[in-house]
């Protein structure tokens, strides 16, 4: 009863956020005020004696003088100095002498319950009013813009860079080809007409440029952008379009600055490492991903270890363990181990940097290392409800957090079920697995169970292969993290101290990365779920069902061998369907969403890629499922970031020959941007010129456009200029040949069907099906397969329904990486045939 006092109005404190973060500030005024009326009601019927129904009156000639049952027999007189034990072992009398018991715990708990309901709803009620008035909401509902001093309150997080055109594959609201960020700011000034007002209104910056990478929270700045509304469930006051860079007014606090320095240490340090490794470490300490590898962000997603990313409880608990065993090893006592364990666990919030998701993690941390350092889950569970009961008063956004979730689940499955399933795996009476290793299974398992609801509403998908994944690589966070840590605090010192402490962190993080790879390629290692609430529904209905089947040894077994044999009739059945790569490949369209990456052969093991998407992640992962490992030469149509993005992917461990662009636009800001990367790699840049040609393995490939010199005007923007710059290559093999386009438009197209051009077997359909083609141009490849790269459920409606009909009315079988996902060109009976990751498609 102690405990779920603290548990239920925790839980109701969270369901009252939850549900009122989206409603008018009036209505969680009516939820506070119903709430403290129905509280107060409660409590005077429970604890005022006039308010209760008495009890009937017993005559006073029936009441019988004799000893109740209960009462004791008289203490001996040697006994009579103890009163209070006792007392305390008075069966008629609770702890301090009353009556045994409370005599309402459930009314006490439900009067606790309302006053929370109370206390948050009418929080959330006075932050959904300031939000939502005053200088800033004026501003919002004008969708004006203004010029205003803000303080960041997080660090600046990058989204990426814009597209350049319109086929590119851009975020709305960032400028084209630059980087892009999401900046958690504080308004505390407007300047207005009749000169500078106060403010004090939590806003996101959007924002465009490098120069907003190296802004520290704290600082205050000046800037000038477009005031839009915010989701109303985010207790935020607008959402700024900031054109421009930033006015620095004034520095970072001294907290902030040092966690700067030795963040920025760190990452020094951490130059020693290969990339991988050096982009990974800080993460995994102080949870700083901006040099993370994108390849290994997403094994590290599919493998269920993104958690690792992320400052959490666990990151302190370690380091407050490793302060609590030097102390005992030193001799000190119990007091002063908790002290040092305090400040260790303060340093490394300050590295980490104070925001809030670290001070959450700072509670949930210590939550976490008292539960498990006493032994005593009880008092961790009530310890956590206290802790979420006060982060919900404080920041009733929280409730909508899933990254607040996924901690609180996580620590709760830790603290409730895995000392039960260590004990019943290492029980006295089986002796069946030390308790080490039933501790070290216990605790992940109980974590993945605990926040698997949420991840089926986030993402609507299960990862079986989070549990292994994490018992492989738990091992080996400690250590990366306690030595990352220190070279943290040595870097602004001790550089050569640093350097030489991450090596063995490099180490330890190296083998997390191959985890996380390996855990990423297993079958099966991502199941899909429906996601949302109806996922949630048909879990809570197979977990019963799964608990009932595992508790019995025979239905054990049963279930152990269904599973084994639905995994290899799954895992062998794919492997003989898909035979990828295909033999005797030539082409590859890869699936990398709205973009273009192709793969041309160019002998075992070999391919030349032309265009790399707009993502390195699936380019990577395209090239890794053909055996990719070294290119020849990169063809880059036009420097759009759906044909460029994915460059990081192609050199991830591999070879890289030259790189082919185009010969540019008037708008040089993507080519310079694009020259400046490929002299960074240290790779040969060359111009494309027609007739030009290459022969690689069963390949050969002629430039046919563009003409030499600049392009001509084509009247539609930018966009349409530079991508009727793109470069268009002729590939021919024994058994065929194909045509790959780029992203022309109907200019281009006319210009490259008046100088003449060579047909083709194969169409690679420029610009993922736009509506702007030439009829005549269409014609004249004389294809029978069209390809077409385009993202499932795009913004740009690609392809074209007219596109669509006109291949189809000049007899191409069409072919989509939306609709069919990687697509290759084979040669088979003489001829080319055209097939899917599954299935064939066509011969021909």
């Amino acid at each position: 009863m102690h405990m779920l006092g603290l548990v239920l109005p925790a839980l109701a404190s969270w369901a009252t956020a939850l549900v009122l973060l989206g409603h008018p500030a009036p209505a969680g005024a009516l939820v506070s005020v119903a709430a403290a009326g129905s509280a107060l009601i409660v409590a005077l019927r429970v604890h005022l004696p006039g308010l209760r129904r008495r009890p009937p009156a017993v005559p006073r000639a029936a009441a019988a003088p004799v000893r109740p049952a209960c009462s004791p027999a008289p203490a001996p007189p040697s006994l009579h100095r103890y009163g209070a034990a006792r007392q305390r072992r008075d069966p008629c009398r609770g702890a301090a002498g009353g009556p045994a018991g409370p005599r309402h715990p459930w009314g006490n708990v439900v009067i606790a319950v309302l006053g929370c309901v109370a206390a948050v709803a009418g929080t959330v009620a006075f932050r959904v009013h300031a939000t939502g008035t005053g200088p800033v909401a004026a501003l919002v509902e004008r969708r004006a813009s203004a010029t205003v001093e803000a303080v960041l309150t997080d660090d600046p997080r990058e989204i990426g860079r814009g597209g350049a055109s319109r086929g590119g594959s851009g975020r709305r609201g960032a400028v084209p080809g630059r980087e892009g960020f999401v900046v958690p700011a504080r308004v505390e000034a407007v300047e207005t007409a009749t000169g500078r007002v106060r403010v004090r209104a939590p806003v996101v910056l959007l924002v465009s440029g490098g120069e907003w990478r190296s802004l520290l929270p704290s600082q205050r700045i000046g800037l000038r952008g477009r005031f839009g509304p915010a989701d109303s469930g985010d207790l935020l006051a607008a959402v700024v379009l900031v054109r421009g860079s930033p006015r620095v007014l004034d520095g970072p606090s001294w907290v902030q600055r040092a966690a700067g320095a030795l963040r920025a240490g760190l990452r020094e340090a951490a130059d020693v490492l290969p990339p991988a490794q050096r982009g990974l470490l800080p993460g995994l300490v102080v949870g700083d991903v901006s040099r993370m590898d994108a390849q290994v962000t997403s094994d590290f997603r599919e493998a269920g270890l993104s958690h690792l990313l992320a400052v959490s409880g666990a990151n302190l608990a370690i380091v407050a363990g490793a302060a609590v065993a030097l102390a005992r090893t030193a001799g000190l006592p119990l007091a002063v181990r908790a002290v040092l364990a305090v400040l260790a666990m303060l340093a490394f919030a300050v590295v980490a940097r104070p925001s809030p998701s670290v001070l959450r993690a700072l509670l949930m941390g210590t939550v976490a290392a008292v539960a498990l350092g006493t032994g005593r889950s009880r008092d961790g569970v009530t310890a956590l409800s206290v802790t979420v009961l006060g982060l919900i008063l404080f920041d009733p956004a929280l409730a909508r957090s899933y990254g607040f979730a996924l901690s609180v689940c996580a620590t709760g499955g830790i603290l409730t079920l895995a000392p039960r399933w260590r004990d019943r795996m290492a029980g006295r009476a089986s002796r069946r697995v030390p308790r080490w290793i039933a501790e070290a299974v216990a605790v992940p398992a109980a974590a993945q169970a605990a926040v698997t609801p949420v991840l089926v509403l986030m993402s609507g998908q299960l990862t079986p292969v989070a549990v292994p994944a994490n018992l492989l690589a738990g091992p080996a966070v400690a250590p990366a993290t306690l030595l990352g840590f220190a070279a943290a605090l040595a870097a602004p010192v001790l550089m050569p101290v640093a350097q030489l402490l991450v090596r063995p962190a490099g180490l330890a993080t190296g083998w997390i990365i191959e985890v996380a790879r390996h855990a990423a390629g297993l079958p099966l290692a991502v199941l899909p779920w429906p996601g949302g609430v109806s996922g949630l529904l048909l879990l809570a209905v197979s977990a019963p069902v799964a608990v009932l089947v595992l508790r019995h040894r025979r239905s054990r077994r049963i279930a152990a061998a269904v599973l084994s044999g639905v995994l290899a009739a799954t895992v062998l059945t794919s492997t003989v369907a898909a035979r990828w790569p295909p033999p005797g490949w030539l082409l590859v369209a890869c699936d990398v969403g709205q973009g273009d990456a192709l793969l041309v052969a160019a002998g075992p093991g070999r391919a030349v890629v032309v265009d790399t998407g707009p993502d390195p992640v699936p380019m990577d992962r395209c090239l890794r499922s053909m055996g990719i490992e070294q290119v020849p030469l990169v063809v880059l149509t036009h420097p759009h970031a759906d044909h460029t993005g994915g460059l990081d992917g192609v050199f991830r461990g591999r070879a890289v020959g030259a790189v082919l662009v185009g010969p540019g636009t008037r708008t040089e800001r993507g080519s310079a941007r694009l020259s400046e990367d490929l002299a960074r790699r240290r790779v040969t840049a060359w111009k494309a010129r027609p007739g030009a040609c290459w022969r690689f393995g069963p390949s050969e490939l002629t430039v046919v456009g563009p003409p030499d010199g600049p392009p001509g005007e084509s009247g539609g923007g930018a966009g349409t200029e530079a991508n009727n710059a793109s470069v268009v290559v002729h590939v021919r093999w024994a058994a065929g040949s194909a045509l790959l386009s780029g992203d022309i438009e109907t200019e281009a197209q006319a210009e490259l069907l008046r100088r003449g051009f060579p047909p083709a077997d194969v169409f690679k359909v420029p610009h993922h099906g736009s509506a702007r083609h030439d009829p005549d141009f269409f014609a004249a490849v004389g294809a029978r397969a069209a390809l077409i790269s385009a993202g499932a459920g795009n913004d740009y409606g690609h392809p074209a329904p007219p596109t669509l009909a006109r291949l189809n009315r000049l007899g191409m079988r069409t072919y989509r990486t939306d609709l069919s996902g990687d697509l290759a060109v084979v040669a088979r009976g003489g001829g080319l045939a055209v097939v899917t990751r599954g299935r064939p498609l066509t011969r021909g």
